[in-house]
């Protein structure tokens, strides 16, 4: 028995009663174009929110912390909008070449420095993930996070 009609049938009445937006089909494109293989995920570990002492306004300083076999990678996030900033460190401390993803906005890049330190500016909100090129050709990418 062949089952292809029938799955082309199903996939053709999928398409005209329950389309997938392409704003979807974008971001799995999107996701794919990304990837990188051979990188460790340096997951999500911790998150906490500190307010800045003597400041009127609400906001604060984002603090995460991702974790992957090896190495982890601490972020402070400040400012608001479309503005915002990103300081780091790798750990253990070496220098790379550090990549922020965003899916609607262009690609940062900066260095991190012998001590791992590495600041990213001007960084829209959104879903962001960083990538870090390592000297020995090895690659730690974060999680995607919303900012």
């Amino acid at each position: 028995m062949n089952e292809e009609p029938l799955l082309d049938e199903l996939r053709a009445a999928f398409d005209r009663l329950d389309p997938v937006p392409d704003d979807v089909l974008a971001a799995a494109r999107s996701a794919l174009a990304w990837r990188e293989p051979s990188a460790d995920l340096a997951e999500l570990s911790g998150e906490r929110d500190r307010q800045l002492v003597g400041t009127r306004s609400a906001s604060g300083i984002r603090l995460l912390t991702f974790r992957a076999p090896g190495h982890t990678v601490e972020v402070q996030v400040s400012g608001a909008g479309q503005d915002l900033a990103l300081t780091g460190r790798l750990a253990p401390a070496t220098v790379a070449d550090v990549r922020l993803r965003h899916p609607h906005a262009a690609e940062r890049s900066a260095r991190a420095d012998e001590t791992g330190r590495f600041a990213l500016t001007a960084v829209p909100e959104g879903l962001v993930s960083l990538v870090f090129h390592l000297p020995d050709a090895s690659c730690v990418v974060t999680s995607w996070i919303r900012l």
